[in-house]
């Protein structure tokens, strides 16, 4: 209805004001041409008679025929009024011999200047001073009425003429506009029915409006965003998913455990110890997962938690570096820092420290034994960069744009043996996003795998 009314409005209102302009142009131009072709006739028969002295002689003959021709042609009244303000000519005879006191005559015979007015809606009065060419004094008036009537019923006619256009577009305009708003409102309608459709639950269905080019693109875009919410909500599914089963598997571990040495007698105090230390050892993996988890939930929250301050990225990693160098000398890999240039950035140090540790652990532990982690930083006028490379097993093409998605594991049952949860670099992700940076990852299978990380100098909120 909205956009009916919008297309009326902008078909109706143009084409109200193009014809009134047109009428009320036509009726200026014409009174304009009328009005000049008065005053030359008018001044032809001064200019004829007054050196004569006939003009202001009312026994001469010619004259009279000459305005009343002049009268006939413009359907009007002519006097001639001497300086004595006495009408010495009349084309109707009524005012022969009469004094004329008008304002407008008074002031033509005073100021010598032509005054012409309106004073009838369809007559038009103008004041010709008769100026004596000797004396250049005025002797008298030239008053001519003339009728405006032909102007008034051809102004009258191209109304008609406009309004009966007017209507013709009208019509036209209506009708384009009911066909328009329905082609528009159409495919708008079932969007909306589409989306309260799909608010009560049914994701599982694609949408197609029929329509302009840019319906089309708005079916596509919003294919996409269902596609996204239906990818968020398996992903959430599957995310509860896992969490029980992560939490559970120890817990199904430890109660196995536990019950192995209840049903059994005078076990020996070696078993005892066994088995208490692997329960001990799937109590800590329950731990870590529920703190990873527990980052995960602080790091969805918002970025209004992050704890930003002026930090010395290269000390951070230098700091990060010797932590981890315990771990890696059990299996004998070196751990190579290259600094470019030193580098101070807005960051949050835990949350920065917690993702880099991350990605620097896990270089550790999938990589081969006698193998090599290298951490380069750099930096322009604008970001810094961390790059981490090793020499490890690779990430297989298919898995790698999954790497960042909670739980998941490219070889789950070496990510076990290593006492990974699956969330490390989904928080290494999160803290990179809230950083207002980005991260990518370059890998072949038993080739070694390349992290780069891009995180602004300066904290954009």
């Amino acid at each position: 209805m909205h956009i009916l009314m919008v297309l009326l409005l902008v078909g109706m209102i143009p084409t109200l004001i193009i014809t009134a302009g047109l009428v009320n142009a036509y009726r200026s131009r014409a009174n304009s041409t009328k009005l000049s072709e008065v005053q030359r006739y008018g001044s032809f028969i001064v200019n004829r008679f007054l050196p004569t002295g006939a003009l202001m002689n009312a026994d001469d003959t010619a004259v009279n025929d000459e305005l009343s021709l002049m009268a006939s042609i413009y359907e009007g009244r002519i006097l001639v009024v001497n300086e004595d303000l006495n009408v010495v000519r009349d084309t109707y005879g009524q005012e022969l011999g009469k004094t004329l006191i008008a304002q407008n005559v008074v002031k033509c015979l005073k100021n010598g200047k032509e005054t012409y007015i309106n004073r009838y809606e369809r007559y038009t009065e103008i004041m010709m001073p008769i100026t004596s060419t000797d004396s250049e004094s005025t002797e008298g008036v030239l008053v001519i009425t003339f009728s405006t009537n032909a102007i008034l019923g051809m102004e009258q006619l191209l109304r008609q003429k406009a309004l009966l256009y007017g209507i013709i577009i009208a019509i036209a305009v209506v009708g384009f506009a009911i066909v328009y708003s329905k082609k528009v409102t159409n495919p708008l309608n079932s969007m909306a029915k589409t989306i309260d459709h799909l608010t009560e639950g049914y994701l599982n269905e694609e949408v197609s409006f029929k329509g302009y080019r840019e319906i089309g693109r708005i079916s596509d875009s919003f294919n996409r965003l269902i596609g996204r919410i239906r990818a968020l909500e398996n992903s959430r599914q599957e995310f509860v998913s896992n969490v029980s089963h992560e939490l559970k598997t120890p817990i199904t571990s430890m109660k196995v455990l536990a019950d192995s040495l209840l049903t059994q007698e005078n076990v020996p105090n070696e078993m005892y110890r066994e088995f208490l230390s692997d329960i001990n050892d799937e109590v800590e993996r329950e731990n870590k997962i529920i703190n990873d988890l527990l980052s995960l939930v602080k790091l969805d929250k918002s970025a209004s938690d992050l704890h930003v301050e002026e930090l010395n990225v290269n000390e951070l990693l230098e700091g990060i570096l010797k932590r981890l160098q315990p771990i890696a000398q059990k299996r004998n890999i070196e751990l190579i820092f290259e600094s470019f240039r030193p580098v101070s950035a807005e960051v949050d140090e835990v949350k920065m420290s917690l993702a880099i540790s991350n990605l620097i652990e896990n270089a550790v532990k999938y990589n081969v034994d006698d193998g090599w982690v290298k951490v380069s930083l750099n930096a322009d006028h604008k970001y810094f960069y961390i790059k981490v490379s090793d020499s490890g097993i690779g990430i297989p093409e298919e898995a790698q744009e999954h790497i960042f998605d909670r739980f998941y594991r490219v070889d789950k049952a070496r990510t076990r043996e290593t006492g990974g949860t699956g969330l490390g670099l989904s928080i290494t992700k999160n803290v990179v996003m809230l950083h207002k940076g980005a991260i990518k990852v370059y890998s072949r299978e038993n080739e070694g795998t390349t992290f780069t990380v891009r995180i602004p100098l300066s904290y954009i909120p």
